[in-house]
């Protein structure tokens, strides 16, 4: 992106330059790249950014959340995205990025059983089923939770995630807290992972084809691609609380609050929520925004990011993207207003 910056002469100037989008000189395209799971919100963030009195234009290939992070790393993206905060040797590689949480959303379970739209799964079941350990539909854990469901005779089907993505370090993540089997033999988080068991698809919208197309598979995916699919089966999965919830706005909001506390570096993890938070969904997690701290371009990326955190949060409920928290929205702003 090349383009002079915004000019603000001062802190309460730079805050009204970027909510109201002021126009300078010369229009800018914005390039980023990164997570599928923020990619149809980011596309309706866009074209309200595009209609806004800035002149700038955002341009987003959704290519996985791995990706995203390496491509802003190497500097060929203004802005990565990426639903799995920087891992310890990913900010090594990239000190000079920050990252901001800017929606929030949930990793959703989804399955194609013909006829069944709806099944309970414990963390248990779910990860025994990741695990290999379940193979089969009408297996007798699976019936004593859906108690009132015809289970079919059916092998199932596991898909998971090839490229590097946030779903998979959020769903990976829910698994290694609430399996020790799992992060015995899997290991810990990572957007990457080996699983036991399984086939692959590239991306949410390989997932949810696969899922389409698959009598008995299951398979873990962006929320807002299950619904956007429709006709596929949802997971309600048991939370610590003992209930099976739906990845539903007020079920993710309930996640998020039950994690009020901001790290410095705004990486928020808030699956597997305690038994306090009796409707939190247990897989839901926000999706960052990683760009570098020092930028000629900081300009037009706080215009951009901050359009995205207050006029764009507006677009998100008919994706089931929750209202991000105020004290949210606060943190990623201090760090939107130091780049520099």
């Amino acid at each position: 992106m090349h383009r002079k910056r915004l000019v603000c002469l001062t802190t309460a100037a730079a805050v009204a330059c970027m909510a109201t989008g002021v126009a300078s000189a010369s229009a800018a395209t914005i390039t980023g790249a990164g997570s599928t799971l923020v990619q149809p919100l980011e596309a309706l963030w866009a074209a309200g950014y595009a209609s806004s009195n800035t002149g700038n234009t955002v341009s987003y290939s959704g290519v996985g959340s791995g990706t995203g992070i390496t491509d802003i790393t190497n500097g060929l993206v203004d802005f990565g995205a990426s639903d799995a905060p920087l891992s310890t040797t990913q900010q090594a590689a990239c000190p000079q990025c920050v990252q901001m949480p800017w929606a929030l959303s949930a990793t959703a379970v989804g399955f194609h059983l013909k006829g069944i739209t709806s099944l309970d799964l414990s963390p248990k079941v779910l990860a025994e089923i990741y695990l290999g350990q379940i193979t089969n539909w009408d297996n007798s854990a699976i019936k004593k939770l859906n108690k009132k469901v015809k289970l079919p005779n059916r092998k199932i089907t596991v898909v998971y995630r090839s490229d590097g993505s946030g779903d998979t370090y959020a769903f990976s993540n829910y698994l290694y807290h609430v399996s020790s089997t799992w992060a015995s033999k899997v290991g810990p988080p990572a957007t990457t992972i080996s699983f036991p068991t399984g086939i692959s698809g590239k991306g949410n919208s390989g997932i949810t084809a696969i899922l389409a197309n698959t009598n008995g598979a299951i398979g873990y995916v962006a929320a807002s691609y299950l619904i956007e699919q429709g006709g596929l089966g949802a997971i309600a999965v048991q939370n610590a609380a003992g209930n099976y919830e739906y990845p539903n706005l007020p079920n993710i909001s309930a996640a998020a609050a039950a994690f009020p506390t901001i790290p410095a570096n705004n990486a928020i993890s808030i699956v597997d929520p305690p038994k306090s938070a009796k409707k939190a969904y247990p897989i839901s997690t926000y999706t960052y925004v990683i760009v570098p701290k020092n930028t000629s371009d900081a300009g037009p990326l706080q215009s951009w990011i901050s359009y995205a955190l207050t006029t764009g949060q507006a677009f998100g409920a008919k994706l089931d993207f929750a209202p991000l928290p105020s004290a949210v929205v606060t943190a990623a702003t201090n760090t939107l207003n130091s780049l520099s």
